[in-house]
């Protein structure tokens, strides 16, 4: 390492690994997160991914919408065997019932960088309190317990939804990779977005906030959005 004071340097950083994520189960008041199990939860996901409508859905993950629940299940059974992307289903805390999938990838120990993606919200999942505390459980595990130090999302830039729900969940907007990627034969430029983890209290306290029961009123509606609980604290 240089001793001249004159040359800009990094701070130091303590450089033992984080901890690779492992098969394990996440537990919320609303949802719980999963080792995704073909078998268990593919009449559900299908079901509730396919049909009328629901093409959206797909728009911006790699595979297109399955012909039948058998090839959802085969490609998602072997989906479930890999360790980077790392496959959870998103199941209902009272009910057991499948209602979405995300993943850990892009994993990087050395370096402490990890990223959640391949999120399937489907629309029993989009728009409940569920849907907030799936991706609070796993960015409090990736810093927490498995000491990550970045915390990546990233996204078609088209995607104005996914763009909107990464702001919305405290992630800042690092800038475009043009012509990044070509998916469905189509070009992608991806936003890029990011949490660090001198921000995760902050960014965690929000969170907490806005799923406390308090912040519901009679009609199961929130109180405060949670950007507006995150820029008062």
């Amino acid at each position: 390492m240089s001793g001249d004071p004159s040359i800009p340097l990094g701070a130091p950083v303590d450089t033992a690994p984080a901890r690779r994520p492992e098969p394990t189960t996440l537990e919320g008041r609303h949802v719980r997160l999963v080792p995704f199990d073909a078998a268990r939860h593919s009449t559900s996901l299908f079901a509730l991914s396919h049909g009328p409508e629901k093409e959206a859905l797909w728009a911006y993950l790699s595979p297109a919408p399955f012909p039948d629940e058998a090839a959802f299940a085969a490609f998602y059974g072997e989906a479930a065997k890999k360790a980077d992307p790392l496959l959870f289903a998103i199941e209902e805390a009272d009910t057991g019932r499948a209602v979405g999938h995300a993943t850990y990838m892009r994993i990087e120990p050395a370096q402490k960088v990890i990223e959640v993606g391949n999120i399937l919200y489907t629309p029993a999942l989009q728009r409940t309190r569920g849907a907030t505390e799936a991706m609070y459980l796993m960015a409090r595990h990736a810093f927490e317990d498995l000491g990550y130090r970045r915390y990546e999302w990233k996204c078609n830039a088209l995607n104005a939804p996914s763009r909107q729900a990464a702001a919305r969940l405290g992630f800042t907007f690092e800038g475009l990779f043009r012509q990044h990627m070509i998916v469905k034969g189509r070009n992608r430029d991806t936003a890029w977005f990011s949490l660090l983890d001198t921000e995760w209290p902050r960014a965690k306290a929000a969170f907490e906030a806005w799923l406390a029961p308090e912040n519901v009123d009679e009609n199961g509606r929130q109180l405060r959005r949670l950007e507006d609980i995150r820029a008062g604290l």
